[in-house]
């Protein structure tokens, strides 16, 4: 494959395909050409207004008027994070973010925490997003909680306002983001504005690539040592269309459960983390709602003494 520098993510998708890396699918090529019609329209020289338009331009006029972004939704497996990170990475500017959605809004309570009793804490946050990305991409973009909601209606309108492009994907349409949530009429405002500023793209239909991983995947390695490790990372690698990334910890039922490595619609338990301490079915419901794949490592044998850890596992 020849050098990829310079290169735009339909250029890229193509080089993958010629290579016998990916197979062609209409709905990934549909969904990487308006990828690169995004990257033509970030990448152009702005044009400097002319003396008339600076004379009767209004005050919020300095900057100019951002294209729309791109919301790629669809079932896992179809390849939402590869083509995203296309993207992402054939972007030539420094002014560009890619992050985990649950990381994005975990940095954000955080950063919450430091401004307490600052006025207007969120304009503040969001100022500092756009300041340092024009772009901002966001995988995995999944509302459920009703704090989330709120905050995150405040940071897109203010995100937007500010000029940044938002691409993102979701195994949800937006009009079902935090759908039958609690005060969810306080969230419509958000949905509204991710469709006026991104095209909305399915990209369901074509090959489904986990699925063909997760058929030539070990169920389960015996015995429990290094080659078990590597077992899982090869099959998380497989399954997981990304990276993923190590030690997340995740806000279940209000409760934390820290993975070994999160990805798109696949997770990576220790059992102990997963299986014991105080869990009920409503967090595994949730997991599976999330995670179309879970993979858990350090499965002991279950005798009387581990019962409990048992019926969990089951």
């Amino acid at each position: 494959m020849g050098s990829l520098a310079g290169k735009g993510p339909l250029q890229r998708y193509q080089q993958a395909i010629e290579a016998g890396d990916i197979q062609q699918d209409d709905a990934q090529l549909l969904a990487v050409t308006h990828l690169q019609t995004l990257f033509d329209e970030l990448v152009a020289p702005v044009q400097k207004p002319g003396l008339l338009a600076r004379l009767f331009a209004g005050p919020r006029s300095g900057r100019a008027k951002s294209p729309k972004g791109l919301y790629l939704w669809g079932g896992v497996g179809r390849g939402k994070t590869y083509l995203m990170d296309l993207f992402y990475e054939s972007l030539p500017m420094q002014e560009k973010s890619r992050t985990h959605f649950h990381r994005f809004m975990r940095s954000v309570h955080i950063r919450l925490r430091e401004l307490q009793g600052e006025k207007n804490p969120l304009k503040q946050i969001a100022e500092e997003f756009s300041n340092r990305s024009r772009i901002l991409c966001f995988d995995e973009f999944f509302v459920s909680d009703i704090t989330d909601a709120m905050i995150l209606a405040t940071m897109l309108d203010e995100l937007l306002s500010g000029g940044v492009v938002l691409v993102a994907t979701s195994n949800l349409e937006p009009a079902r983001l935090y759908e039958n949530g609690l005060q969810r009429r306080k969230f419509l405002p958000a949905i509204e504005l991710i469709e006026a500023n991104t095209r909305v793209l399915n990209v369901d239909g074509g090959i489904d690539y986990r699925l063909r991983a997760l058929e030539m995947a070990e169920i389960y390695h015996f015995p429990l040592d290094q080659a078990a490790d590597k077992s899982l990372m090869a099959s998380f690698t497989a399954i997981s269309p990304d990276e993923g990334s190590d030690g997340i910890a995740l806000e279940i039922e209000n409760r934390s459960i820290r993975s070994r490595r999160c990805g798109d619609g696949v997770a990576w338990f220790e059992f102990d983390e997963i299986c014991a301490g105080p869990r009920s079915q409503n967090d595994y419901i949730e997991l599976a709602r999330i995670f179309q794949t879970i993979l858990i490592s350090n499965v002991p044998c279950f005798g009387s003494k581990t019962e409990d850890q048992a019926r969990r596992f089951i």
